[in-house]
């Protein structure tokens, strides 16, 4: 089933395509198509569409419902033209009503074949009532699509113009050079801790996060002190153990007179490292009154071992985050005993 049709204008384009405008007359049905010379010749059958004699509650219905959903249509960016619109307002035909509607609303071709074959005038009203309630749905989803992306454009462009403002007013009150200052300095010592990834990526998470801090907050300041700590650490910085058993017995010999089974003991202790180096030994523990030599004692396997020898004083201490830390959360968190070791020693481990 197509369209008869007269062709009322034709104009040749410069780039040599054919523009012509065509008036439809009525629907026919295609019998046969004959091939003539140049051009084909078709037998066709025209179809008479029968009106309907009276305008009945559904087709009134119908016609309101397409002309409700066409308006909405419109309302949410489909274009018609304006002489077309006064045509279908006053329009109460189904079938003319149907047929001008589905041409000016920019239907895909098999659509709009799917309509034209249908030859009643109320059901081929429906099908346009049908496919007018999609595109509502498609232009309303469309429409929150840009909505949402335009608030995201404006709010982004808010908060550059607001960022853009701090910068220039920081920068009459002197304090955008230092603040420049202290973030790269931080990046540079970043850099030159060698962390592992997971530790640089968080000290690179806590970077940015004071870049958007006021640099007076309290906030502020605890994650500079975190941060101060974080590349503070001896992350890549190590020494080997000296197992040296001759020179450890003349080095505890120099340090302290007599002492002989700890002496002994502390050198059976290295030997056993020195043959099972990946054995976890036990903990050399030395009791005894003040001032008797386990300090120096302790100093003195450090020296041998080639270790630097940090001292973690506990008397009095009753509370384990003195140990391990406080949280982060707490004002004036600091990390335990055992981390500040390791920055006071300058090695990632220490006797």
């Amino acid at each position: 089933i197509g369209t008869v049709g007269l062709v009322m204008r034709m104009l040749k384009l410069p780039d040599g395509r054919v523009k012509i405008l065509i008036q439809g007359l009525a629907k026919a049905k295609c019998l046969n198509i004959l091939e003539h010379d140049d051009f084909y010749i078709a037998d066709i059958e025209k179809l008479n569409e029968e009106k309907p004699e009276i305008m009945t509650l559904e087709i009134e219905a119908l016609t309101r419902n397409v002309k409700t959903m066409l308006d909405k249509a419109l309302t949410l960016g489909k274009t018609i033209q304006p002489d077309i619109l006064i045509v279908i307002e006053n329009l109460d035909d189904p079938g003319r009503l149907a047929d001008l509607v589905a041409s000016n609303i920019g239907l895909k071709p098999d659509q709009a074949q799917e309509v034209l074959e249908i030859q009643s005038p109320v059901s081929r009203l429906k099908k346009v009532s049908d496919i007018l309630s999609r595109e509502v749905e498609l232009l309303t989803v469309q429409q929150k699509i840009q909505t949402d992306a335009r608030g995201e454009i404006d709010k982004t462009q808010r908060e550059y113009f607001l960022r853009e403002q701090l910068k220039a007013i920081q920068k009459e009150l002197g304090d955008i050079d230092e603040r420049m200052e202290e973030i790269n300095e931080y990046k540079s010592k970043i850099t030159k801790a060698k962390m592992p990834t997971n530790v640089q990526k968080e000290a690179e998470k806590q970077l940015k996060r004071i870049e958007k801090m006021h640099p007076d907050s309290a906030e502020a300041s605890i994650v500079r002190t975190y941060l101060d700590w974080l590349v503070e650490l001896p992350w890549s910085k190590s020494t080997k153990d000296n197992l040296n058993i001759k020179t450890a017995k003349k080095i505890l010999n120099q340090d302290h007179y007599d002492l002989e089974k700890i002496k002994e003991r502390i050198l059976e202790y290295l030997s056993v490292r020195k043959l099972n180096p990946k054995m976890k030994g036990p903990i050399l523990c030395f009791i005894g009154p003040p001032g008797v030599g386990k300090t120096s004692l302790g100093k003195s396997i450090a020296k041998a071992l080639g270790r630097e020898f940090v001292r973690n004083s506990l008397g009095g201490v009753r509370d384990e985050a003195e140990i391990r830390g406080h949280r982060r959360t707490y004002v004036g968190a600091l990390p335990g005993r055992i981390i500040q070791g390791l920055k006071q020693g300058h090695l990632d481990f220490y006797l």
